[in-house]
């Protein structure tokens, strides 16, 4: 019988032991599992850079408006987010005739200062909240409605001159969008 410190050498570490087959082994897999995850990421990173707004919706977040030159009784459009927003230097009549309105006549009941920051400049998103239509009434020479504000020739609806629906299907007032005043003559939507 032989003994165990005199048995024959096979050339291979005991079971259990790192040899250099086995280091080789663990450093391969190592290697495809790091280029496999550098991989993916390669791949999904496209797809999650597309998830973010494009610099021309940033840009459009916000806007800021000089208010200087729009004379009393004028209106000016402009965009924000894809969308025309009404300005409008109020008169004294307008102010006055937005007042008056007994608020529980109205389908929509909002106060005139709860649309306004300040009671001669009206800001609103000059989208109609029945489907979507422009409302006319910016320009002079415009429809105004009913009211003095502005009508929807698409389906009838007449608004006030607080943008509130005073008559016809749209279902609740003209939108106010966010809106600051920077100072005296400029405000920032958005």
């Amino acid at each position: 019988m032989a003994d165990a410190a005199t048995a024959p050498s096979t050339g291979t570490a005991p079971h259990g032991s790192t040899g250099p087959a086995e280091t080789r082994r663990d450093f391969l897999k190592l290697t495809t599992a790091a280029m496999a995850a550098v991989g993916v990421g390669a791949v999904v990173w496209p797809f999650i850079q597309s998830m973010n707004p494009s610099a021309s919706v940033l840009a459009l977040a916000s806007t800021e408006v000089d208010l200087a030159p729009i004379t009393e009784g004028q209106s000016i459009t402009v965009m924000w987010r894809g969308k025309p927003v009404f300005v409008r230097h109020r008169t004294a009549d307008d102010i006055k005739a937005a007042n008056d309105v007994a608020l529980n006549t109205l389908p929509d009941p909002q106060a005139d200062g709860a649309r306004v920051q300040k009671a001669e400049w009206l800001v609103m998103i000059g989208v109609c909240t029945h489907l979507g239509c422009v409302p006319l009434g910016q320009r002079p020479t415009d429809a105004k409605g009913d009211f003095g504000g502005w009508f929807c020739p698409c389906h009838g609806s007449h608004y006030d001159t607080s943008g509130r629906i005073r008559r016809g299907p749209a279902p609740r007032n003209l939108d106010v969008p966010e809106y600051t005043f920077v100072n005296d003559t400029n405000i920032r939507i958005g």
